[in-house]
């Protein structure tokens, strides 16, 4: 009884809501606890239907790229819900870190040619800066 009646007064307060099942990547990090304190972007792509091979033979090559500073969290991509949806985590210190640290991936040889063609590949890209919950063991 409690519980139907919290899920009444929570459906008053719902705009939207949307569920997604994802799977990782294989050649990403798997997700570890982090020391803080950090932020963290979540940079989500959707892709044109059919290029989800092609996004992911091209991330194997190009993370790489992006470990040197082990900003690079997860890599996930939608098996349920919306699908062509992949989602990167990234932590950074700070959003200064952020910016330093991606000016360092362009001067890497190589990660243009990531962008060349991975970029004909995306609908639409989205970035959401985050900060953990202290009870995150992502901090």
């Amino acid at each position: 009884q409690e519980y139907l009646e919290f899920r009444k007064e929570r459906s008053g307060m719902l705009l939207s809501r949307r569920n997604q099942l994802l799977l990782e990547f294989s050649f990403w990090n798997e997700p570890q606890p982090r020391q803080g304190p950090n932020i963290y972007e979540l940079r989500t792509y959707k892709l044109k239907p059919g290029t989800m091979i092609e996004w992911g033979n091209n991330w194997a090559r190009a993370i790489k790229y992006r470990q040197e500073n082990q900003e690079a969290v997860g890599g996930f991509f939608s098996q349920i819900g919306e699908l062509y949806v992949v989602h990167h985590l990234w932590a950074y210190r700070d959003l200064q870190s952020r910016e330093e640290t991606r000016n360092a991936a362009w001067r890497k040889r190589g990660w243009d040619e990531n962008v060349y063609y991975t970029v004909p590949l995306i609908r639409t890209m989205e970035s959401r800066i985050m900060i953990p919950l202290k009870i995150s063991p992502l901090q």
